[in-house]
């Protein structure tokens, strides 16, 4: 008798830590649906010892892009308003600004020239802005800048206007075992100057497009200076080179919102075995913004007709988020 009351005993704990453990949700900004549905799935699927599916841990990789995914990449890239408030700090450096493109746009806030000078514009905005320093110099002016910058129609610093769904899900990949990595075509130094304390990933997780460096001694002390040169651009074709460079094998799982994360998310889930991709749809015009096909900035068109063939889950902001950023708007 005795056995058999410890044996119930520890049945009923076993059975009260399973049901504690139900209640408990992961991501309880995420409305119940087909999307959670998948999301849970797919994690209990590879995480299930005895799941014809099971990952280990070590290859239990999982790649975000940035803008539009994980932080608000509207009325333009952050990066790129970051890059515009250095164009006129310098601007009293640099007198030829005011009649050379884009930087003359930059200055006089004419974000019709500055969009129509595309990728070639921001990056020459960014070369000549973010060069002739240290990397530590950088991210200090980096952080400088994000602790006092606003977005403009809300209000708020950058760094507030995370997504607090994705932010939960980061954290329920990391409690069952994945390697969360940032795969973005923003800056690699201007995200890692920021990126652990709000995402919780380190600066060796983070990949992105970069500048030239050169390494001199200054005084007698070893020094890295970045210089006005594109090293390497991490979007579109450039983001599955990026993974392969940076985290050496590829990713089983993908999250992304616009055409420039079409091939990181089409080479993640072509690979064998259980994998999963996943769209952010910004269709919330009250609580952040919507759009998609014909935006300037993530601008999502292919990568949503192929979505369903591709076996991409295309997730619904209206519909599938309780609350978009941390604090309730």
């Amino acid at each position: 008798m005795r056995f058999l009351a410890r044996v119930a005993i520890a049945a009923g704990m076993v059975f009260c830590a399973s049901g504690a453990l139900a209640q408990t949700d992961p991501l309880p900004s995420w409305n119940e649906g087909p999307t959670k549905d998948a999301i849970e799935s797919f994690v209990a699927r590879v995480t299930t010892p005895e799941s014809d599916a099971y990952v280990p841990p070590k290859d239990r990789i999982a790649t975000f892009d940035n803008d539009g995914t994980l932080w608000i990449e509207q009325p333009m890239y952050v990066q790129l308003a970051f890059a515009l408030d250095r164009v006129k700090a310098l601007s009293n450096e640099h007198p030829e600004w005011k009649e050379q493109q884009p930087f003359k746009a930059a200055l006089e806030g004419d974000m019709k020239t500055l969009a129509k000078s595309g990728k070639k514009g921001l990056l020459e905005l960014i070369m000549a802005t973010h060069a002739g320093m240290t990397p530590e110099e950088f991210q200090t002016i980096v952080n400088d800048w994000l602790a006092t910058a606003e977005q403009p129609r809300f209000k708020k610093k950058y760094t507030e206007l995370v997504y607090q769904p994705m932010l939960e899900l980061m954290e329920y990949l990391r409690a069952n075992g994945f390697q969360t990595f940032i795969v973005s075509g923003g800056g690699i130094e201007f995200m890692r100057a920021w990126a652990e304390p709000i995402y919780g990933i380190p600066p060796a997780q983070t990949v992105g497009s970069s500048i030239k460096t050169k390494y001199e001694v200054k005084d007698g002390v070893p020094t890295l200076i970045r210089l006005p040169e594109m090293n390497f651009i991490d979007d579109k074709d450039g983001k599955p080179i990026g993974i392969n460079q940076h985290i050496g094998q590829r990713p089983i799982a993908a999250f992304g919102n616009s055409d420039g994360d079409y091939e990181m998310l089409d080479w993640t889930t072509s690979g064998d075995g259980a994998r999963f991709g996943l769209i952010v749809h910004h269709t919330d015009a009250k609580r952040e913004y919507a759009y998609d096909r014909n935006s300037e900035f993530g601008h999502l068109d292919k990568a949503l007709d192929d979505a369903n063939e591709k076996g991409w889950v295309v997730m619904d902001m209206k519909n599938d988020w309780k609350q978009v950023f941390p604090e309730k708007q």
